[in-house]
């Protein structure tokens, strides 16, 4: 197996292009979860800022969704998919003129999945041979050690990672944010780097990100790929309600948003033209469940819940068609997907009512629906609510109060009282990050985004299965039969696959949303 760089760039791997015309544009974002770490960042507010500030091993294409050799890596090699050989480009360096080199993502990784420091990303690591080791005992002991044995830098452009057992796909995975490297500057102070960091990426942060505010990135002229920022500037402004952000974009002032509120969606393309733009999101919504509550431990509660609700209805009238009923847990842009596998997606009113009278479920007391606030979810959880009440004879309460930076740490802490928004980008293309990231063992809290809780050790051996398989179609069989678990304990109910809707103002173009939900930032030109 072996992953090698194609085309384009200096041999050097320096600056690969003259920098844009310049000029500054404004992104919308919500308020970052955590501080901008890669090891600690794993949701989509924080990761556009992160993927504008860092570049990986590798990227992905906008267009294939494939891993191109667009970053630090000349290539990614192995005989076995065991043990995987990366070398690097010469000549990137971080911001602060530090060389990118081995000890950089080595250090990096290393330290994300050593549990103490409590990075939400470490279990992108749990396949590394020694990542065992750098976890604390369940009686609160420390780790046996703080480096994993299964990483060896060979030298400044080099270094070995050897996996507890094969991975095809391994060198897919580390273009993702868990795999970014980091200079000597973050292990002096990483509360301050968090603040403001120093990456190797197109953009640099010369200011501290200000919570509620944002933060404003400048362009690095000595970038290390092939393409430097067209802009001199970005800034990624923080706004707690969506509909302020889509105010301010029709009135240009914010030039790029990512998603625009539901209600949007009917006029935002005779309203932008070609400035509105549709994106196919490797993405899914999910309605999650509270495993660990014993209203919601039954399998059958969860699978009538979700039996009472008519997507395709939720769809029309609020996304106006744009989301698509979810099949399966797996989105349709990877392989591996079935558009007939989840059988309990489909309304069936009837059946929902048995299955939930056969569990001896309360209906005397209403549900609580959980979402993150200022996020345009109101309506459509509403609409769950309204069908639940009239399908099931549920009464609900609406909890939708506490903006994103509050309510993933309140799921991390197991405070979810009943069903609630769970949603999903992909990080890498495979089928396996729709499976292992949200529903293994490896990837409970506060490691993972596992915010069910759910634990199978059958499910977790038919994933390691997929991921040690010698072929795709080996892989693709045994991911399917760990979703079949999935549909069987059904600790989540898929509802809707996104076809994404964003809008530019008339000061930017080339702007592009890819099937990650993210803008690059490094392709928008200034116009206005």
């Amino acid at each position: 197996m072996v992953l090698a760089a194609c085309g384009g760039g200096d041999d050097d791997g320096g600056s690969g292009g003259a920098a844009g015309d310049g000029g500054s544009f404004s992104v919308y974002i919500g308020e970052p979860e955590n501080p901008l770490l890669p090891g600690n960042t794993n949701e989509t507010e924080g990761g556009q800022v992160v993927d504008s500030l860092f570049t990986g091993l590798v990227e992905y294409d906008n267009e294939t969704n494939e891993a191109a050799f667009t970053g630090v890596a000349e290539s990614i090699e192995s005989t076995d998919q065991t043990t995987w050989t990366v070398t690097l480009k010469d000549g990137w360096t971080f911001h602060d003129g530090s060389p990118v080199n081995a000890e950089s993502f080595v250090d990096a990784w290393n330290y994300a999945a050593y549990s103490p420091n409590a990075q939400g990303n470490s279990y992108f690591f749990a396949n590394i041979v020694g990542y065992d080791q750098l976890q604390a005992g369940d009686d609160g002991s420390q780790p046996a050690a703080t480096e994993m044995s299964g990483l060896r830098v060979i030298d400044d452009l080099t270094f070995e990672a050897t996996l507890s057992s094969p991975y095809a796909q391994w060198p897919t995975t580390v273009g993702y944010t868990a795999f970014y490297p980091l200079p000597p500057a973050f292990f002096e102070d990483p509360e301050g780097f968090g603040e403001q960091p120093i990456g190797n990426g197109p953009f640099q942060a010369e200011e501290p990100f200000v919570p509620g505010q944002g933060i404003t990135l400048t362009r690095y002229d000595d970038f290390g790929g092939d393409a430097p920022a067209n802009a001199e500037s970005v800034e990624y402004r923080v706004y707690a309600e969506q509909d302020t952000a889509y105010t301010d974009l029709q009135g240009g002032n914010v030039d790029i948003m990512d998603t625009l509120p539901p209600d949007a969606i009917a006029s935002a393309e005779s309203e932008f033209g070609d400035r509105y733009i549709e994106t196919e999101q490797g993405d899914i919504t999910s309605l999650g469940f509270p495993t660990y509550d014993q209203r919601f431990a039954d399998p059958n509660v969860r699978k009538a819940i979700s039996m009472a609700i008519d997507r395709q209805a939720i769809s029309d009238a609020i996304f106006n068609g744009t989301r698509t009923p979810a099949t399966s847990f797996i989105s349709p842009v990877v392989q591996g997907y079935r558009d007939d596998a989840c059988e309990a997606c489909v309304l069936d009113v009837e059946e929902a009512n048995r299955l939930l009278d056969a569990a001896g479920f309360d209906r005397s007391q209403p549900i609580d629906l959980w979402f993150n606030a200022g996020a345009g979810h109101d309506a459509w959880v509403e609409a769950i609510g309204n069908q639940l009440r009239e399908n099931l004879g549920l009464e609900y309460q609406l909890r939708g109060e506490l903006q994103q930076a509050e309510f993933l740490p309140l799921k991390d802490a197991k405070g979810m009282t009943g069903p609630f928004r769970d949603a999903w980008i992909m990080d890498y293309p495979v089928a396996e990050n729709f499976l292992g990231p949200l529903y293994s063992s490896a990837a409970l809290p506060p490691a993972g985004s596992n915010y069910s809780f759910y634990s199978n050790p059958e499910f977790d051996a038919l994933l390691q299965q997929g991921n040690s398989a010698a072929s795709d179609d080996e892989a693709i069989a045994a991911y399917n039969a760990a979703e079949d678990v999935l549909l069987r304990d059904f600790p989540s109910a898929p509802l809707f696959y996104r076809l994404n809707q964003g809008a530019h103002s008339e000061n930017v173009d080339n702007v592009v949303i890819d099937a990650f939900g993210r803008i690059d930032a490094a392709a928008v030109t200034v116009v206005g």
